[in-house]
Formats: structure tokens, sequence, C-alpha cells
């Protein structure tokens, strides 16, 4: 019991991370109306103005705070965070105005750093062999998180556009002291090295790992990936009250229900499939998969096939730990947050420039003067970006 201890610690701090996530998620839509007194199209442009400004921060500190925790430890990087995350949401749950919220997201970003962090003391916990299963737990806890936050997130909304910021802030400020109880470091002193300024460099640190010619095509597989991806977070609310006027409620149900799946095809789909068909199979039926769903999106209008096709989208997650796993065993122990902190500048890079897009997208074919109404035109262009994204991970097949 005492070895599971961290295992099951990092796992309800990737949970808590989902859950503020999911909790803000379905009023978001009405909360920027609110506060900036637009219609639902300029709404959404702000959100994706927010979710830039947010992982601008993540690009150029997640770099720092993976380094940090090469070199400090991945148990007080992950405590300050979450203190950090609890401030952030406290602050946008009292924000009078769309400036005030900004300078929320600006803050929160600089130390977003849970998610990366946890994945480095997974793979330093972990054997070879085990890191692509406990990748998976980690995506299945934040799976769970993610069906947890929506549904509460969405009850909570229809009492007001601020109560779940409340509720994401209290649940930071818990997960950081039940971690300061009960979190143990998971890396020796004799792996830490000296932070350098030179790795911590946002744009440094992509060079130090690509530098390794085996993961350059598989690192920009990855970034594509995440440019993607990124219009389920933009768009999906804006995306279901556009189309069928969908309340904080519906939003929140839904997202609960690909969360659902999503936390099983993690937690228990990942393993027998790499298992059956190893980590490059595995990564390339997640990416069709992916695919398949953004062109259904793009292209359906009837609300009920769209709700059915929900947790099924979701199995498409089954590649993402393989990707992982894969980029994991191509760099050395000493070096884990290092990668981590590159993904996760990434995962920012790719959230930095793909909102905007989305978004401007989102209100140029929905607004009152659009040309043609076609909410699903994001979806659409992210299947596009998804098609350049399996062309290339099957040119890299020779070096994975």
């Amino acid at each position: 019991m005492r070895s599971r201890l961290p295992l099951l610690v990092v796992l309800i701090v990737a949970v808590i991370d989902a859950m503020g996530i999911g909790l803000i998620m379905p009023v978001m839509p009405e909360l920027i109306q609110e506060v900036s007194g637009s219609d639902l199209a300029h709404a959404a442009v702000w959100g994706g103005i927010l979710t830039t400004a947010f992982a601008v921060m993540q690009f150029l500190f997640g770099p720092v705070v993976g380094n940090l925790s090469d070199r400090f430890g991945r148990r007080p990087v992950m405590l300050v965070s979450l203190s950090v995350m609890a401030l952030d949401y406290l602050v946008m749950a009292l924000a009078p105005n769309i400036w005030i919220l900004l300078a929320g997201r600006i803050v929160g970003g600089i130390t977003a750093a849970t998610i990366s962090t946890a994945n480095a003391y997974m793979a330093d916990i972990s054997a070879p062999g085990d890191k692509a299963r406990r990748f998976g737990y980690v995506g299945a806890a934040f799976g769970i998180g993610f069906v947890m936050g929506p549904a509460l997130g969405g009850l909570l909304g229809e009492l007001g556009t601020r109560a779940p910021f409340f509720a994401a802030a209290a649940l930071a400020a818990g997960t950081a002291l039940f971690g300061y109880l009960s979190l143990r470091e998971s890396l020796p002193a004799r792996l830490r090295r000296p932070f350098r300024w030179a790795r911590a460099n946002p744009f440094g640190a992509l060079r130090a790992v690509a530098r390794l010619a085996e993961i350059r095509m598989l690192l920009l597989t990855f970034f594509l990936y995440q440019v993607a991806l990124i219009v389920y977070m933009t768009i999906w609310p804006y995306f279901g009250t556009a189309l069928f006027g969908w309340s904080p409620g519906m939003v929140g149900m839904s997202l609960a229900l690909y969360g659902s799946v999503y936390a099983l095809t993690q937690g228990a789909l990942v393993a027998p499939a790499i298992r059956a068909w190893g980590d490059r199979r595995t990564v390339m039926v997640g990416l069709v998969l992916e695919l398949v769903f953004l062109l259904f999106y793009g292209l359906m209008r009837h609300e009920m096939l769209i709700l059915i096709s929900v947790p099924f989208a979701a199995l498409a997650a089954i590649g993402a730990p393989a990707l992982q796993s894969i980029l994991s065993r191509r760099v050395g122990d000493d070096q884990q947050g290092e990668l981590q902190g590159v993904l996760s500048s990434l995962v920012s890079l790719a959230t930095i420039l793909a909102p905007v897009v989305m978004t401007q997208v989102f209100a140029r074919f929905s607004g009152n003067d659009a040309p043609v109404f076609a909410p699903g035109a994001p979806f659409l262009l992210s299947a596009a970006i998804m098609l350049a994204t399996i062309a290339l991970f099957w040119r890299s097949r020779r070096r994975v």
C-alpha cells in the first residue's frame, strides 16, 4: 500500500486538475458574454484570446517549471502549481470585467504545470515497460476528472456563472493540502541536475531535445496532433450553443459523457491495445479515429446523432499514451522532466496558435453576417490538420 500511495496521490492531482478545467467550461460562453457585453460569436473570439493568453504563459514557463522539477524535485513544483491555481480560479470567480479575467488567465498560465509534472513523476516511478500503462492511468484520471467536472460545473452553472469558479478554487486548494500531507518526492538526489537557463528557455529546450534526430519527427507529430484537438476545448461549448441552444447543464452533460469513455479508454484499453498492436499501430488507430470524428462534427447537424457519437469519439484517445511512451523511451532517465516540459511547451504553442484561428473561423461562420451558417467549420479545419498528422507519423515509421 505504501508503494502505491505516490501513484494514488498523483492520480488524484490529475483528477482535480481536470475537474477544475471541466468545471468552468460549461459557463464560459455565458460568463464571457456577461463580462464583455458581446454576442455568442464575439464571446467565442474572446474565449480564444483568453485561451491563447494562458497558453503563451504556459509555453514560456513550461520548460522553466520542467527544469525546476529536475533540479528541486517534482513535489514542490506540484504543490506550488496547485496553490497558485487555486488563487487563479478565485480571481476569475470575482472578475468584474474581461480584463481581470484575462489577468487571471495570464497568472494561471505561468504555473499551470501540474499535468506535465505529474507525467514526469510517473516516469520517475515506472519501469520502461510500464510507462505507457501509467501514462494511460494519468490520462484515465484526467478523464475521470473531466467526467465529474463538467457534470458538476453544469449543475453549478445553473446557479450562476461564478459558482463553478469558487468550486474549482476549493478543489485546487484542497488538493494542494492533500499533496503536502501525503506526497513524497520521486526524483532521487543523484538524478537531479543544475538548473540552466539555456534548457529552461522554451526554444532552447526544444533545441536540446530535438538534437536527437529520431524524435524530431515525433515531436512535430505530437505538435500537430495537439493543434487539431484544440478545437474541442475551444469550440465545443459555443458549437452546441449555436446549433442547439445548449444550456450550461447540457454542455456539461455532453462533456461528462465524453470524459467517462475517455477515462475508460485510457485506464482499461491502452495496455491491451499496445500488447495487441504495439505502440506505433496504437497511435495510428487513434489518429485515424480522430480524423473520422472531426469530419463527422464538421458536417453533422443532428443533435441526437452528435450526442450518441460523443462516447465513441472518446475511443480515439487510445493513441496519446502510446505516443508519449515512444517519446519517453527516446530520452534518458535524467531528462524526463525536461521532455515533459518540452511536450507541455508544444501543447502550449498549439494552444497559442489554434484557438485564435478556430474561434475566428467559428465567428465567421456563425455570426449574423456569416456567408453560410456552419458552426462546424473549425472541426473541418482540424480534420485537415489531423490528415497531415497521420501522413507525418506514417513517414516516421522507420524511426519508431
